[in-house]
């Protein structure tokens, strides 16, 4: 009963914000923006909207190839055809409960591939700490590129610059604390967390013992540099974001890939961080709005497109 109300609040929370955020976004637009935002929609050059799908498929196979690394030196030789399917069924579970993607992506691994569910899914968590690394990445450039625009934003709404960097120095200690806890400390819970997490570390340290790590981080970058394409791409496809200067693309690809985990998929909450963000620099709401609606919905489609093709062939294509 408790893990059913949990699974329940799991999915309807994140979807609730979601649709919250939207309801907000909606009611603040005036008429004559909702008018612009049709407008924006119907004028827009979708060449643009395909190119960036497009570009979106070297992410996706960029991701499984990568996988493949990693579980080659755990001694598993899978199929690129179930590594691929696999990440995109990932990625439409996603739409639903946030990071539970990951998940079902280790479930069906050891379906089809027999890979044992706490390696695979090890493997899958090295990537997404990979994955943070650049992101901060990101942020990092983002911030440098763009300091002062940031912090006379967080002081117009009363956000202490000092405050926040006091925090992350002090969350960046208690981390470094925890992890030499883990490393070091010889209590008997921390041993015995270690005897059950064995598979799960095994996949996780494949990174760091891995034949082919060089390919490994190319690949990784590889992948958020066709994200980053992809997002780029899609300025061209109204004519008020066309000319827009690429370090403020940045900064509307870094916003957005932030408001992707605070909802299902970044449902509401990833137009409302382009708008926001883009309001910075003098670009109209609608305008924003649009962009970020044209950006979510095109991506989304084509992620749900991707996962139901996928679900429906991996038992097919994996009949014994």
């Amino acid at each position: 009963m408790k893990a059913s109300i949990r699974k329940f609040l799991s999915l309807s929370i994140p979807l609730i914000i979601g649709l919250g955020i939207i309801y907000y976004q909606y009611n603040t637009l005036s008429d004559d923006e909702l008018e612009k935002i049709k407008i924006s929609f119907i004028k827009a050059d979708y060449f643009y909207i395909y190119l960036s799908l497009f570009i979106a498929l070297f992410g996706f196979w960029s991701r499984a190839y990568r996988w493949k690394f990693a579980l080659q030196h755990l001694g598993y030789q899978t199929k690129f055809r179930n590594d691929l399917m696999t990440v995109c069924v990932s990625y439409l579970v996603n739409l639903t409960i946030p990071r539970s993607g990951e998940i079902s992506r280790a479930a069906l691994l050891k379906k089809y591939e027999n890979v044992p569910f706490d390696k695979g899914f090890g493997t899958i968590v090295a990537e997404r700490i990979v994955d943070m690394i650049i992101v901060l990445l990101f942020i990092a450039i983002g911030l440098i590129l763009q300091f002062d625009k940031i912090y006379q934003f967080l002081i117009d709404k009363g956000v202490q610059f000092e405050a926040l960097i006091g925090s992350a120095i002090i969350g960046l200690i208690l981390f470094i604390i925890l992890v030499l806890v883990w490393i070091y400390a010889e209590w008997n819970v921390i041993l015995k967390l270690k005897q059950k997490l064995s598979g799960l570390i095994e996949g996780m340290q494949s990174i760091l013992k891995m034949k082919d790590k060089w390919k490994y981080i190319f690949h990784s970058f590889f992948i958020w540099f066709s994200y980053l394409m992809m997002f780029y791409v899609t300025i061209f496809a109204l004519p008020e974001t066309a000319t827009i200067s690429f370090d403020i693309v940045v900064m509307g690809f870094i916003f957005g890939t932030l408001a992707v985990g605070f909802t299902n998929g970044g449902l509401g909450a990833f137009p409302l961080a382009i708008a926001m963000i883009y309001a910075l620099y003098g670009i109209p709401n609608d305008v924003g709005v649009a962009f970020g609606w044209l950006v979510w919905t095109s991506q989304t489609l084509l992620t749900i497109f991707l996962g139901l093709i996928s679900y429906l062939l991996l038992p097919i294509l994996n009949k014994k």
